[in-house]
């Protein structure tokens, strides 16, 4: 049988991994938080906390923040778009709408633009609702500032954010047209289901190949797309459910090769995100749960 502490942090670890996750926009240094964030805990002397959920995310937080300040450093010789760790999520998590969106690759990437503070305050309110008090614990300032970091993240996001909710069934309806129109290499088929001003990203981390610059606009994306098809036939193209969102993972020999994950807007695919990076696909057949 577990004991006390051990009980405590299971029942509130996918919910310290989301955290991490949403801050960081990796699942391996959300992982290592959760790794320091235990061993932090178990030195607690637990009968002097109040609330044990709050105390484990105050902690959880603060090893996040101190990441994100020194990964800024790292980030600026990073070959190419940065793009998010893809992880594969269960249907329940398309099915909350409001969590698909906080974990999408296009949400994530808004929140890259965001100051590490800014970053921590609108994930810890918006999207788990903690109150000002609570949130200015975790980040080590007073609730008055915490309320002004507040308004300016969720100004900052409102202006950058995706368009609006989709829903699952048109998420998995344009997922499989893009795919048919991909495997058939019909260019009229992908012209029509791809946005006008659609963008296609590429993250090899300089490891392997990858575009090194955002393509924009649909004839561009789609003669792209045409063009790789040769690279589709070699490998298994399989639909997926990533970041909360529809996507296509293309597999050669067994192991993933690119994630190519789908931004949705009105029917039509608006963004495209391939993560090739080694790194960030180690872990994608791993069992992952993002929770509240």
């Amino acid at each position: 049988m577990a004991d006390p502490a051990t009980e405590a942090f299971l029942a509130h670890r996918n919910l310290l991994f989301t955290v991490a996750y949403q801050m960081l926009g990796s699942a391996a240094d959300a992982e290592d938080v959760l790794q320091e964030t235990w061993l932090r805990w178990v030195g607690v002397d637990r009968a002097a906390v109040r609330d044990e959920r709050a105390y484990l995310v105050r902690i959880t937080t603060r090893l996040a923040l101190m990441r994100l300040r020194t990964r800024a450093r790292r980030r600026e010789s990073y070959v190419g778009s940065w793009l998010p760790e893809p992880l594969l999520t269960a249907p329940d998590v398309a099915e909350d709408v409001e969590l698909a969106d906080s974990v999408s690759m296009a949400m994530l990437l808004v929140l890259e633009t965001l100051t590490p503070a800014e970053r921590a305050v609108f994930v810890l309110r918006e999207v788990f609702d903690l109150g000002y008090d609570e949130i200015a614990e975790a980040v080590g300032k007073t609730p008055a500032a915490v309320r002004q970091i507040a308004h300016r993240a969720r100004s900052h996001v409102a202006a950058r954010r995706p368009r609006g909710a989709v829903s699952p069934t048109t998420s998995r309806d344009a997922l499989a047209a893009f795919q048919r129109a991909v495997e058939t290499g019909d260019l009229q088929h992908l012209l029509d289901i791809l946005a006008p001003d659609v963008v296609f990203l590429g993250d090899g981390g300089g490891v392997v190949q990858a575009l090194l610059e955002p393509v924009v606009g649909s004839p561009a994306v789609a003669r792209l797309l045409t063009a790789g098809l040769a690279n589709f036939a070699r490998g298994s193209l399989t639909a997926a459910q990533v970041n909360g969102h529809p996507a296509l993972v293309l597999r050669r020999d067994g192991e993933v090769d690119t994630v190519l994950a789908l931004r949705i807007d009105d029917g039509l695919v608006t963004g495209l995100y391939a993560v090739r990076n080694p790194d960030k696909l180690s872990r994608l057949d791993e069992e992952t749960t993002l929770r509240r």
